[in-house]
């Protein structure tokens, strides 16, 4: 019988601090080999903190971490031999062209001077840069040095590539390609870690999901897996009438017996709802009480709602560990 694959990373009680800030605060990962896994939080939740240890940059606080079975503090040399890190802002040399980036970093990672230059010019192709490949990389678009950046970071192929939030500050057709390259990564049988503050980022690309929250995971799983963690179905409702809406939420909580999330849109709210035959009785409810909808709609919680249910705020907003996160840049 064949002993299961080495996981590609695993921590145990994982921790750092920055002076009386908890980064990090005893998170326990287990990811497989072969999948995109999605740590999910806010803005200083901890995300880069995080990668910071695992990819040995930052010397944890507490607790234990591998990387394909090499102890990141014990091993590190061992742990860099098998990844790669592309991080929230690109680190590519404005002053020199795009080609000229990859060409450095194929000499680098010990490339004599013609594999260096192929390798780079089947990057440029492959990250659709070609057309690019002799300009500035202080001419480019930020979704150009985007794709740059982490074409650099695979000049040799790593067994993990490490993430950072990539599509932040991009637009959608940049953040887009993006996922188009994450997903030809996974396909070439390269691990990824990804880290993002946006939910549908992680619910179109993640195999499995961390959320993370001041520090620590508070919900791991699949994104169907956390969808279920908070009820079955999400109804929202949108009056005719937004002077109706207190009445609406008094009945809506009364009929389906469980509270009644208020939206910025003051005609609006909805509700998180395990048995479905309760929604149909609610909508009578209104019509019977001459509240009338202009519209309804009956859907699985999305990624936004798991968030706000499991941490009580949304995934945009700041948290207390945003110092924390900062002094490890």
């Amino acid at each position: 019988m064949s002993s299961p694959p080495t996981l590609a990373i695993e921590t145990s009680g994982l921790r750092k601090l920055f002076g009386q800030t908890k980064a990090v605060d005893g998170i326990d990962l287990r990811v497989p080999p072969g999948i995109v896994y999605s740590v999910l939080g806010p803005n200083g939740a901890g995300k880069s903190t995080l990668i910071r240890m695992l990819a040995t940059l930052l010397r944890p606080d507490g607790g234990t971490a591998t990387v394909f079975g090499h102890d990141v503090v014990r091993d590190s040399d061992a742990v860099r031999r098998r990844i790669s890190v592309t991080g929230q802002y690109a680190s590519v040399d404005d002053a020199l062209t795009g080609l000229e980036n990859l060409v450095l970093m194929g000499r680098l990672q010990g490339y004599t001077w013609p594999k260096a230059r192929q390798r780079a010019g089947d990057l440029m192709d492959a990250f659709g840069l070609t057309h690019a490949a002799g300009r500035l990389v202080s001419t480019y678009s930020g979704g150009m040095r985007r794709r740059l950046d982490i074409a650099a970071s695979i000049v040799v192929s790593p067994d993990l590539l490490f993430l950072d939030e990539p599509t932040t500050g991009l637009d959608p057709r940049s953040r887009n390609q993006v996922w188009d390259i994450v997903r030809a990564l996974l396909a070439g049988g390269t691990t990824i870690l990804l880290t993002t503050q946006y939910l549908d980022e992680a619910d179109e690309l993640a195999d499995r999901i961390a959320v993370v929250d001041q520090g620590t995971v508070i919900a791991e799983g699949t994104t169907d897996e956390l969808k279920a963690s908070v009820g079955q179905v999400a109804l929202h409702v949108r009056l005719r009438d937004p002077g109706q809406r207190d009445k609406a939420e008094d009945l809506l909580t009364q009929e389906l017996g469980v509270p009644v999330h208020l939206e910025g849109d003051p005609a609006e709210m909805s509700a998180r709802v395990e048995d479905n035959s309760r929604v149909l009785q609610a909508l009578g409810a209104l019509t019977r009480a001459s509240i009338e909808p202009a519209e309804f709609s009956v859907t699985r919680p999305s990624l936004d709602e798991v968030f706000l249910t499991l941490t009580g705020h949304k995934a945009d907003d700041q948290s207390a560990g945003d110092a924390g996160e900062e002094a490890a840049a």
